[in-house]
């Protein structure tokens, strides 16, 4: 594989991808990280959407993309294609398979980024000769910066109790961001994972509520959940549109969803790379300053 480019060094699942090159063997002078703002050491600058100001002092044989799978433009592959890349590893999401029906427009749009990236990707690499593989994961986390686990764990420090949607009996399975990066090193140059994708969901099946007791317990507070009929949640996401409709990011369809079950079964990619993500256990106390 010689040369590796990592695209979106700033990302949730970027941020973990040193470790996981450093534990993968890599040599570390092989590699470059690449991120829109300047990153640390071994980082070079780019912007996915001005692909041929991309001047490396070297070629890549394989790249691995941490940002999102629609901001893998033609024209970014064709670049990549000229700097030598023979092997691309990209991120999409479970929520295509989850929220193409959903009753949020914006949903639906990033659903159809999601699959319109997927199969340009696919498209392109059939084309020219570039072995791929596309990662899906569910519910991504990493202590302090995600949007999911820490909204809760920040919600739950404000108010002292969290409230969920009647049992909120949905499962879900978190994966920590240090397991996609790992899984990424993992496939990379496994070869029965090239020209495929794989759902990766997380090490442990929890329903909503048993996901938000976990977050309680990681911050060291018994957990107080308050169960409100889902009535109720669309009354008041009603009245608080009505108050204030230029304050959207209130969709009550990510609430309706702690009754869904969000659950993906990741064998073909434990079987084919050798993929082990770990149980949910938050660690809030490493979080980013």
């Amino acid at each position: 594989m010689k040369n590796l480019l990592v695209i979106g060094a700033r990302s949730l699942i970027g941020r973990r991808m040193p470790e996981a090159i450093r534990a993968a063997g890599w040599p570390e002078e092989s590699v470059r990280y690449s991120s829109r703002q300047p990153v640390a050491k071994q980082g070079v600058i780019l912007d996915t959407a001005r692909p041929y100001d991309f001047q490396p002092d070297r070629p890549f044989v394989a790249v691995i993309v941490c940002t999102p799978i629609w901001l893998i433009t033609e024209t970014l592959l064709e670049r990549l294609v000229d700097l030598g890349m023979k092997r691309i590893i990209a991120f999409s999401s479970t929520s295509r398979l989850t929220k193409g029906a959903s009753g949020e427009a914006a949903e639906r749009d990033v659903v159809a980024k999601l699959a319109a990236g997927e199969d340009a990707l696919t498209a392109f690499c059939e084309a020219r000769g570039v072995a791929f593989t596309i990662l899906r994961p569910t519910l991504i986390y990493e202590e302090g910066l995600d949007q999911n686990v820490t909204r809760i764990a920040d919600l739950i420090r404000k108010l002292g109790f969290f409230p969920v949607c009647g049992l909120a009996s949905g499962l879900r399975q978190p994966v920590h961001a240090r397991d996609l990066a790992t899984a990424a090193m993992q496939a990379l140059t496994a070869k029965a994972s090239f020209n495929k994708a794989y759902n990766l969901s997380g090490g442990e099946d929890l329903t909503y509520a048993a996901m938000v007791r976990r977050i309680f317990e990681a911050l060291g507070r018994g957990p107080v959940i308050i169960a409100l009929p889902e009535v109720l949640w669309r009354l008041g996401f009603f009245a608080l549109n009505l108050i204030r409709p230029k304050k959207l990011k209130r969709n009550i369809h990510m609430v309706l969803r702690m009754n869904s079950d969000l659950w993906f079964d990741h064998s073909a990619a434990t079987c084919d790379f050798g993929y082990q993500p770990g149980a949910f256990k938050p660690d809030f106390s490493r979080e980013p300053t």
